[in-house]
């Protein structure tokens, strides 16, 4: 068959059908031996991104913190926190990436900042009704002396979403009490975004992943109102109401944020891309991309969906009719820094609470690690296959379990004292990378690291797989190569008569992809085998958890 490539990185529209690669910096590689990932690290590991063959790096945050949230409580939004270099270490990062042909992406936090923000330690010391705290949302309490607080809002971490300070005001906070939410009604704020915006741009930044980007607009007209629901945080609660009538979150008015944008961006040659973390049913994230916005969302619900053709279909189909409608291309992500690891999750049961799951140390139900590789193995290459643009978690290309069983004295993630130890968080997910397979750190860096590495981390790390046959990052490496010359157009058609648990669609130009989700073997599909998920034999069949790449 004729390959076609129908990707370029110097196109405006890179963005539509990327490969882009999650950098979680603190957890990536470690420069300096602190034991704490850093940009140079990053930039000293590049070459793996590259050899890999995915198209940008998107890098959590990097900004100074305190770490209340793992850098997502931004102390100043133009800035590089001192343990993880500086802003000539962010250049040089960005420099090489360029060079080497990737394109960066940054995370930004419009939605909060960090209590230890110039404008909230101003905030504190001006005052009630004060400009200074007009930039956040500050209120009176309720119930004698103003004890209670404003509402029954709460935080996505637990407990109330309001936090009070020494003179009886309350200030929200919809993630950690760290983490005040500012108030995007103020224009200081919305412009003060647009500079932090146009000042990474300025430094060559190709677009930007904007966190919880839901959330940026509220209604705050008095009186405040309740939610009226146990689970008051919020996300829930979107499917109860009409759409847009939410207090705070995704509310009609973030799209006027997002044109404001997007008008900034394309100001830029070419202009500036960004993906939403839009946690919102699929009819509504896909207005977060239309082309007067952010150009993508991501799609939570392939995400979590299980391991189940059906719902896998309906999925895929709902999302790329989504997409459409408002000419955008649709994203897929199987892992983020967030969840735990697909490689673990697609092997537990229908309906296991994942945070007790966690409490157990990862041992009930316990996961096979063997075959939850090779769900994980068939999940990419289905995932790789499908139009659109692909979002990896870094790790996921060494095949990475879930590290379920951190001894609880080490967490760092604030849900485990949020909830009253009630959920353990995401720690499992964020174990730095193992490069080589001996050291204190397995390479991370030169001393140990800031969350401790299991021993069965040696046998995924880099130096044990490069190269070698079957492993599964040489199965990234191919399938992201042939992706390259397979992509063309952004269609997929089903086909009408697969086996029940089997989805088989077409591409262009007359490939397929055949992934077996079902729990027993079906017939080997026709067609020239250009890559699978696992080694097929001469048995005519097509094994269960395997997908195949087909000529």
């Amino acid at each position: 068959m004729a390959f076609v490539t129908d990707f370029s990185s110097h196109r405006s529209d890179w963005w539509r059908q990327a490969v882009v690669y999650q950098v979680y910096p603190r957890s990536f590689a470690d420069a300096d031996g602190d034991g704490l990932g850093d940009l140079r690290g990053v930039a000293d590991r590049l070459h793996h991104l590259a050899a890999l063959g995915v198209d940008a790096l998107w890098l959590s945050p990097f900004y100074p913190s305190e770490l209340a949230d793992g850098g997502y409580d931004v102390i100043d939004h133009r800035d590089v926190d001192p343990r993880l270099g500086d802003l000539a270490d962010f250049d040089a990062m960005a420099a090489e990436a360029h060079r080497l042909g990737l394109k960066v992406i940054v995370d930004v936090v419009p939605n909060h900042t960090s209590h230890r923000h110039a404008w909230f330690r101003e905030a504190l010391a001006a005052g009630p009704r004060s400009p200074a705290r007009e930039r956040y949302v500050f209120r009176d309490g309720r119930g004698p002396g103003g004890a209670l607080p404003p509402t029954d809002w709460q935080s996505v971490f637990g407990g109330s979403a309001w936090q009070r300070v020494p003179d009886g005001q309350w200030y929200l906070h919809l993630f950690a009490r760290e983490q005040p939410d500012l108030n995007w009604d103020r224009p200081e704020v919305r412009e003060d975004f647009r500079t932090t915006l146009r000042f990474w741009a300025d430094r060559g930044v190709d677009g930007f992943r904007v966190d919880v980007a839901h959330a940026l607009a509220k209604d705050l007209v008095e009186p405040l109102r309740d939610l009226g629901m146990p689970e008051a945080a919020g996300e829930q609660a979107l499917d109860r109401m009409p759409p847009g009538a939410h207090p705070f979150y995704d509310r009609d008015e973030v799209h006027e944020i997002y044109r404001d944008w997007r008008r900034l961006f394309d100001t830029y040659s070419p202009p500036r891309t960004a993906v939403a973390e839009a946690w919102v049913p699929g009819a509504r994230r896909a207005l977060y991309a239309r082309p007067d916005e952010l150009d993508q969302a991501f799609n939570f619900e392939y995400l979590q969906a299980g391991w189940d053709a059906e719902e896998i279909r309906a999925v895929i189909t709902d999302s790329l009719a989504g997409a459409r409608a408002v000419g955008a291309s649709a994203t897929w992500v199987l892992s983020n820094h967030d969840v735990v690891r697909h490689a673990s999750r697609l092997m537990l049961p229908p309906g296991t609470d994942l945070d007790a799951w966690l409490l157990s140390g990862g041992r009930a139900p316990r996961v096979d690690e063997r075959a939850g590789l090779r769900r994980a193995r068939a999940a990419t290459l289905l995932m790789l296959a499908l139009p659109g643009s692909s979002y990896l978690y870094q790790g996921e290309e060494l095949g990475l379990p879930e590290v379920a069983d951190l001894p609880v004295e080490v967490l760092q993630d604030p849900v485990w004292e949020q909830t009253g130890r009630v959920r353990k968080g995401r720690d499992g997910c964020r174990v730095p990378l193992p490069w080589t397979t001996r050291g204190p750190s397995y390479g991370f860096g030169a001393a140990g690291a800031w969350l401790p590495q299991p021993p069965g981390f040696a046998r995924y790390a880099v130096a044990a797989q490069d190269g070698v046959a079957g492993s599964t990052l040489e199965l990234y490496r191919t399938a992201l190569r042939l992706r390259r010359k397979l992509l063309e157009g952004e269609e997929l058609v089903w086909e009408p008569a697969s086996p029940p648990g089997v989805l088989s669609f077409a591409r262009h130009d007359g490939w397929r992809c055949v992934a077996n989700l079902s729990g027993a073997a079906v017939p080997s599909p026709p067609g020239e085998v250009l890559l699978s998920s696992v080694p097929l034999g001469d048995d005519g069949v097509l094994p269960p958890d395997t997908t195949v790449w087909l000529a």
